[in-house]
């Protein structure tokens, strides 16, 4: 078995119940085991959850963003295969790429590992240009170095454009 390794999932939805679908979301990543009980993935904790103004593609409705923090045992490859397939279980669909969506699940950092296939990039290739992710994920771990830029979250955050579209969310929706 692998050694567990801390992993960070940023999660969002714009679609549908977005609260819900958080929740169920991170319920839905807190019950892969990969075959084994105690093999696969423990939400150790979760940002709070800020809306946020959608990001590539404009005129969708806003997206509920929040960021987990993990531990798992299982490879980032064999992660983004079990991430998917939860997806999929939750009605997400194909369809434009940075479109609406019911939920969208990224591996944002696992441990300090870089991971370069052509179906997953570790960390994600574009954390550092996303205020959307890098807030709450600065909540969690503001001192956490990126390891492919050597350079802390929190000064990630700092740094990145577009914080003013990210507000703590004020529940709204049933």
């Amino acid at each position: 078995m692998r050694e567990w390794a801390t992993v960070y999932l940023g999660l969002g939805s714009n679609l549908g119940c977005r609260n819900a679908n958080l929740d169920r979301a991170a319920k839905g990543i807190g019950k892969i085991t990969w075959g084994h009980p105690r093999a696969g993935i423990r939400v150790v904790r979760a940002s709070s959850v800020y809306e946020t103004e959608p990001w590539g593609i404009a005129g969708q409705g806003n997206f509920l963003n929040q960021v987990l923090e993990a531990k798992t045992s299982i490879t980032p490859l064999d992660l983004l295969h079990e991430i998917k397939a939860l997806e999929k279980r939750m009605g997400r669909e194909p369809g434009i790429r940075y479109g609406p969506r019911v939920i969208d699940i990224d591996i944002l950092l696992y441990g300090d590992e870089s991971v370069n296939e052509p179906e997953l990039q570790i960390p994600h290739p574009r954390l550092h240009q996303r205020a959307f992710v890098l807030v709450p994920l600065s909540k969690l771990a503001p001192d956490l170095v990126h390891p492919g830029l050597g350079v802390s979250i929190g000064d990630l955050c700092h740094q990145v454009d577009g914080k003013t579209g990210v507000e703590p969310w004020v529940k709204s929706e049933g």
